[in-house]
C-alpha cells in the first residue's frame, strides 16, 4: 500500500467534539484547520476563536501542551472553503441533525480535493444516508469516523463505511488513526448507533429499568456497576451525568426513531425520571446537576420516589462485594445468578439482559465478536467485553441460564437466542473467541485478526480473553525471571527487561534484575530496552521506590540499614546511563519518583503521549535520591551552555520542590524530564516496537556511552537566590516549615553544596550530597509521618 500521509486535516465544527478532535490531531503534529460559522458580531471566526480558548480550560486537558492551541488554524465557511483543497482529511463534527449536515456538504463538497478523504464524525446517523446527493467520486472516499469523548483519552474509533466506500480508503484511515493519533479502531456496521453506543445505551436503559424494578439507588448502583464490574469506576448513573443527560436522551431517540422493528424497542422508552430531569434543564455535570449534586463539598443523589436530592454515598452489600472478588468468573456468575440477595439479583439481570441483546443483534451491528468486545472495552472502559465475559463464565451453561429466563417471562422481551448460540462451531469451541479467529454471526465462520500493515507496529496487540494469543508477559525467550523481573527477548537483537512488582515499584530485586541485564546485553545484545507487559493497557511505568520493601530494614537496622539501598540504586541509574549498549527506556503512565530517575538515566527514552512524569518524594517527605537531582544539575548544566545556569537550574528545581507531575508526554518535554530528542509515540500499543527501533538505530550508528564529564554548579550563590524565594513562600503561608526545609535541601544538591559560583564538581559529588539529605530526612520525625500517612491511605500527608 502506498504511504498516505495527512500534510493537513480539516475538522468542520468548532463545538467540543470538532474542537477536541482538532486539538488531539495538533498534539500529534498534524497541521489542522478549524471551521464554524461565521460569527455574527465581532471578530468573523469568532466562534472558532472562542472554542480555542475554552480548549485552554477544559479538564481533563484535550491538549498535551496549552501552547499548542495557537497551532490550530481558523477558518469560517463563508471566506476560507478555498483551505479545504489542501486537506487529505476532512471530518465533520457538527451537530446531529441530517438537515443540518446536508446543507453543510453541498456547501463544503466542490471544494473538497479529489483525493482527499470525508468522514463524518457522527455517533449515530445513517452513513449512508449521509452521502446521499454525493456524486460517485465523493461517495467512494466518504465514511463515518466516530470518536469517543473526550477524544484525547478515549482509545476507540468506529470506522463505518458505506457499500460504496473504498476498502484502500478504509485502510488508509485505520493506518492514520492507529499510529498517528493513537486509536483502537473497530469496524461497525451503518446501523443506528453503531456498536458502542448501541450495546452502552441499551445496557444504561436495562441498568436503570433493573434499579426500579429491584428498588435500588443511584448511588447503589453506581457502586455495584463501577469498579467492582472491572468497569468505568463512575458506575451508570455518575457516566451519564458525565456525558450530559441531553446528550443520552438524543442517542435513545435515533434508537426511537429508527429501530422500530427490534424486539427491545420497549427498552428504548426514555426512562420518566430521564425525560423530567432534561425538561427541567438538569443536564448533569454540565448543569451542576443530574442524577447528582454537589452541594459544598457533599455529593446529594437523586430520589426517584420524591424527585428530591437527599444525601448519597451508600455501597453495594458486603455480600455482593465478596461474590464480586470472586476471581473465577464461572463461580461468580454461578453465586450471582443463585443468590437471593436483590443486589445479586440486579446484577445477573444486567449480565442476562446484555448476553440476550448481543446474541441477537451481534450480526446487524458487527462483523464478529472482537469489534463488539473492543468497542465496549475502549469506549466505555470496561475492563471485559461483553462476549468475553459471557465466554469466561461458561458459555453453553450461561446461555442455558438466559434460555431460563426468556422462557419463565424474565428478560426484556421474549425473543428466544438464536441458534448459533447453543449448535455448530460456536458451542463445540465452549465460545466466539478462538486461536482461529473471533465469530461472525453474519459470516458464520471465525474471522482472524486484520493483517494491515500498520499492526505489524503492535509486537502484542491488545488481546481478547480465549483467543490464546501470545502476550508481553509470556512470549518470546527467557534469558532470566524471578518474582521481581523478567530478562527476554523476541529471538532478534534486543534485550527487553520487564518488571514484575506492583505498579513496577524498584526494590532489591528490581536493582539486581537491571545489573544482569545489563551484563547479558553487553554481551550479547545491540540495546537493552526497559519496558512492561501492561504498558498499553494502563500500566505504570514504575511508581518508585519499594517503600515497603525498606521497612523491615528500617525495623531491624534503623536509618543506617538503608544506606547501602539508596547506595545501590543509585549505582544501578548509573550503569543504566554508562552501560556499553544503548538502554531505552519505554514509558506509559505513571513515571514517578524512582520511576522517572530510572528513565531519566537511559540513554533514549520513547514515551506514550499519556506518561505521567516527576520527582514526587517531597510528599513523602523525603528529596529524590536515585540520582534525580544530580541529573537535574547535569541537565541544566546542559540546557544553560555556558550561560546563566541558574535561570536553567530554577525550572528543574521548582519541579522537584513542588512533586509537579506532567499531564502529557508533552508537558514533560517541556519540564525537561524528556528530551527533545526523545520520541512521543501515540499509540501505546507501539511502544515496544518504536523503543527497539531506536535502540537498534542508536547502536548501528556507533553507539558509545557519554564520557563522565565534571558539572558546572551555582554554589552558595544559587543556594542564597533559592532560599530567598522559599523564605517568601514559607511567610507568606505558601508551604509548610517541613516544606521549606525540604526545598532549602534540594536547593543545596543541585546547586553543588557550600562552595563557590562556578566550581565543577563530579556527578558522585552530587550522588553522595542527595543521598546525605534523603537519609538525613529519614530519621526526621516529619518525614516519618508523611511516609507511614502515604503507606496508610495511599494520600499525601501535609505537616
Amino acid at each position: 500500500m502506498p504511504n498516505f500521509i495527512v500534510k493537513k486535516v480539516a475538522v468542520l465544527g468548532a463545538g467540543v467534539m470538532g474542537a477536541q478532535i482538532a486539538a488531539h490531531c495538533v498534539n500529534a503534529k498534524v497541521p489542522v484547520v478549524l471551521f464554524d460559522l461565521p460569527a455574527k458580531e465581532g471578530p468573523k471566526n469568532g466562534i472558532v476563536l472562542k472554542a480555542i480558548e475554552n480548549l485552554k480550560k477544559l479538564n481533563p486537558a484535550p491538549l498535551g501542551d496549552k501552547d499548542d492551541a495557537a497551532l490550530i488554524e481558523v477558518a469560517n465557511y463563508e471566506d476560507n472553503l478555498d483551505v479545504l483543497a489542501g486537506c487529505d482529511l476532512i471530518i465533520e463534527a457538527i451537530a446531529e441533525r441530517m438537515d443540518w449536515k446536508h446543507d453543510l456538504y453541498k456547501k463544503v463538497a466542490p471544494h473538497i480535493a479529489p483525493n482527499a478523504i470525508f468522514a463524518s464524525n457522527t455517533s449515530g446517523l445513517s452513513i449512508t444516508a449521509l452521502s446521499e446527493g454525493f456524486d460517485a467520486g465523493l461517495k467512494e472516499r466518504f465514511c463515518g469516523v466516530h470518536f469517543f469523548n473526550p477524544p484525547r483519552y478515549m482509545h476507540l474509533v468506529e470506522l463505518i463505511p458505506t457499500a460504496a466506500t473504498r476498502s484502500d480508503i478504509l485502510d488508509q484511515l485505520e493506518g492514520f488513526l492507529t499510529t498517528t493519533l493513537g486509536k483502537g479502531v473497530v469496524h461497525a456496521k451503518d446501523t443506528p448507533n453503531f456498536i458502542a453506543n448501541r450495546v452502552g445505551i441499551f445496557g444504561m436503559l436495562a441498568t436503570i429499568y433493573q434499579a426500579e424494578q429491584f428498588g435500588l439507588s443511584v448511588d447503589v448502583v453506581d457502586d455495584l456497576t463501577g469498579k467492582k464490574l472491572g468497569r468505568a469506576s463512575s458506575g451508570t448513573f455518575r457516566t451519564a451525568d458525565v456525558v450530559g443527560l441531553d446528550t443520552m436522551a438524543h442517542v435513545i431517540k435515533t434508537m426511537q426513531d429508527n429501530l422500530q422493528d427490534d424486539p427491545f424497542f420497549a427498552v428504548y422508552k426514555t426512562p420518566e425520571v430521564l425525560a423530567k430531569l432534561v425538561a427541567a434543564g438538569t443536564l448533569g455535570s454540565k448543569s451542576g446537576a443530574g442524577f447528582y449534586k454537589k452541594v459544598g463539598k457533599d455529593i446529594l443523589r437523586l430520589d426517584f420516589a420524591s424527585g428530591e436530592y437527599v444525601p448519597g454515598g451508600a455501597k453495594a452489600d458486603d455480600l455482593v462485594g465478596r461474590i464480586l472478588k470472586e476471581k473465577d468468573p464461572v463461580k461468580k456468575m454461578k453465586s450471582l445468578r443463585e443468590s437471593t440477595n436483590k443486589q445479586a439479583q440486579f446484577l445477573w439481570s444486567i449480565f442476562r439482559d446484555a448476553f440476550h441483546y448481543i446474541a441477537i443483534h451481534g450480526a446487524t451491528i458487527a462483523d464478529n465478536a472482537r469489534d463488539i468486545d473492543f468497542a465496549m472495552r475502549w469506549g466505555f472502559g470496561w475492563n471485559v467485553g461483553p462476549f468475553e465475559t459471557w465466554q469466561a463464565s461458561g458459555w453453553q451453561q450461561v446461555a442455558t441460564w438466559v434460555k431460563e429466563d426468556i422462557d419463565a417471562g424474565k428478560a426484556l422481551c421474549a425473543t428466544p437466542l438464536p441458534a448459533w448460540v447453543f449448535e455448530g462451531p460456536v458451542a463445540d469451541k465452549g465460545g466466539v473467541h478462538t486461536s482461529e479467529g473471533s465469530w461472525s454471526i453474519s459470516r458464520s465462520t471465525f474471522v482472524p485478526r486484520s493483517n494491515l500493515a500498520v499492526y505489524d507496529r503492535q509486537a502484542f496487540r491488545a488481546p481478547v480473553l480465549g483467543a490464546g494469543a501470545e502476550t508481553g508477559a509470556t512470549a518470546g525467550v527467557t534469558f532470566f525471571e524471578d518474582d521481581s523481573v523478567r530478562i527476554w527477548h523476541q529471538n532478534d537483537d534486543v534485550l527487553i527487561l520487564s518488571f514484575k512488582t506492583k505498579m513496577h515499584v524498584i526494590g532489591p530485586g528490581v536493582v539486581a534484575g537491571m545489573e544482569k541485564a545489563i551484563a547479558e546485553a553487553e554481551k550479547n545484545f545491540k540495546g537493552l530496552v526497559i519496558w512492561h507487559a501492561d504498558a498499553a493497557e494502563g500500566g505504570a511505568f514504575s511508581a518508585g521506590a519499594d517503600l515497603q520493601a525498606m521497612l523491615p530494614l528500617f525495623m531491624s537496622g534503623g536509618v543506617k540499614a538503608i544506606e547501602p539501598a539508596v547506595s545501590q540504586l543509585q549505582n544501578a541509574h548509573q550503569a543504566l546511563k554508562y552501560a556499553n549498549i544503548p538502554v531505552v527506556a519505554a514509558v506509559a503512565g505513571l513515571a514517578l519518583g524512582g520511576g522517572c530517575e530510572l528513565m531519566m538515566h537511559a540513554a533514549k527514552r520513547v514515551a506514550a503521549l499519556e506518561s505521567y512524569i516527576g520527582l514526587v518524594e517531597v510528599g513523602v517527605g523525603l528529596v529524590p535520591g536515585g540520582g534525580g537531582l544530580k541529573e537535574a544539575a547535569v541537565r541544566a548544566a546542559k540546557d544553560a551552555k555556558g550561560t546563566d545556569l541558574l535561570q536553567f537550574l530554577k525550572n528543574y528545581f521548582t519541579n522537584a520542590a513542588t512533586a509537579n507531575v506532567s499531564k502529557s508526554a508533552l508537558e514533560a518535554q517541556k519540564m525537561g524530564y524528556l528530551g527533545q530528542d526523545d520520541v512521543i509515540v501515540f499509540n501505546a500499543f507501539e511502544l515496544l516496537h518504536v523503543a527497539k527501533v531506536e535502540a537498534r538505530a542508536m547502536f548501528d550508528a556507533g553507539y558509545r556511552p557519554p564520557m563522565r564529564k565534571l558539572v558546572p554548579v551555582t554554589g552558595r550563590h544559587g543556594i542564597a537566590t533559592i532560599g530567598a524565594q522559599l523564605i517568601n513562600m514559607r511567610d507568606g503561608g505558601f508551604i509548610s516549615a517541613h516544606d521549606f526545609k525540604l526545598g532549602k535541601m534540594i536547593a543545596e544538591v543541585v546547586c553543588g553544596g557550600d562552595i563557590d559560583n562556578g566550581s565543577m564538581v563530579s556527578e558522585q559529588w552530587l550522588l553522595d550530597m542527595e543521598r546525605k539529605a534523603f537519609m538525613e530526612l529519614l530519621n526526621h520525625p516529619k518525614t516519618q509521618e508523611r511516609i507511614m500517612g502515604m503507606m496508610q491511605t495511599g494520600k499525601p500527608v501535609r505537616n
